[in-house]
């Protein structure tokens, strides 16, 4: 185990925020290539395959990001890291396992929005709440890790402040 203290489940939130705009940012070229190339349609297959191509673009980046040196931009912004619980590098198949259980954050509020043929602001409310209540099995682990992490054998750790550079 690593002796580095885990970051706050607040500071873990915010960056989580930060981190879904620049899934955005992740997101725009592909989708950009999808647009063009399906000329835009609209058909239920074609939309589909574009939350098949989040899924996979996304999944490429965060595997990408977390086995190559344990963080994302918004980890880096907020001096976070990610590492297996041995306190060494992630693998390339923790992190996919890692991935694939993150979408629990939303993915049985989305079940119970579709099951309840919830629509527009219900349905967010109901992502929302399905947020809320992932964030809190944090507090079912005394280092505050998140379920996901603690299924897939991974921590969050907290790096040091950088040193301030004396002036000359």
């Amino acid at each position: 185990m690593s002796n580095n203290p885990h970051p706050t489940i607040k500071r873990r939130l915010i960056s989580m925020v930060y981190e879904s705009l620049l899934g955005f940012a992740v997101l725009f070229l592909p989708f950009l290539i999808f647009e063009f190339a399906t000329q835009a349609s609209h058909t239920a297959m074609m939309e589909h395959l574009r939350q098949a191509l989040a899924f996979v673009v996304l999944g490429c980046y965060f595997i990408h990001q977390w086995s190559r040196d344990g963080q994302t931009l918004a980890m880096r912004t907020w001096r976070m890291k990610l590492q297996a619980n041995s306190g060494g590098p992630v693998t390339a198949r923790t992190a996919a396992v890692r991935y694939l259980l993150s979408w629990m954050w939303i993915l049985p509020a989305v079940l119970v929005a579709l099951t309840l043929d919830l629509h527009r602001w219900q349905a967010l409310g109901a992502i929302f709440a399905g947020i809320l209540l992932w964030s809190l099995t944090a507090f079912l682990d005394k280092d505050r890790q998140f379920l996901h992490d603690k299924l897939a054998g991974t921590r969050l750790i907290q790096l040091p402040a950088p040193e301030k550079k004396k002036k000359v």
